[in-house]
């Protein structure tokens, strides 16, 4: 059975804060980590961010395969806008890229603590 979860029911129409993105994945990981399909539907959502997608998404990429996330994530095109979509798609391939290459995560880790600190 998939779990169906109505992303408007709980952030509302628009999706732009690390806040937000880490209450949906809060809801999603527990279920993606016990191999339950998991469908995100975007009906009605106006507004997307890269803080939203990357809190969301993004981070299940710690924990979960790319494969897995294939499998399990299903997300309907026709329920997302065209930018909501592109900027998943960004997060996405960002997140594979972060988390299987060291050199990468020193990099964007160096870079995030640098402006952190004002430098």
């Amino acid at each position: 059975m998939i779990e169906k979860v109505k992303v408007k029911d709980v952030i509302g129409e628009n999706c732009i804060t690390l806040d937000d993105g880490q209450k949906i994945y809060d809801i999603i990981e527990p279920l993606l980590t016990a191999e339950q399909e998991v469908e995100l539907d975007f009906s009605d959502v106006r507004i997307f961010a890269s803080p939203f997608m990357n809190a969301a998404i993004g981070q299940l990429l710690l924990g979960i395969d790319t494969a897995q996330l294939d499998r399990l994530l299903i997300v309907d095109r026709n329920k997302i806008t065209p930018v909501g979509l592109a900027v998943m798609g960004r997060v996405i391939q960002n997140a594979k890229e972060y988390y299987s290459d060291e050199s990468i995560r020193q990099a964007v880790d160096e870079v995030l603590d640098s402006e952190s600190q004002g430098n």
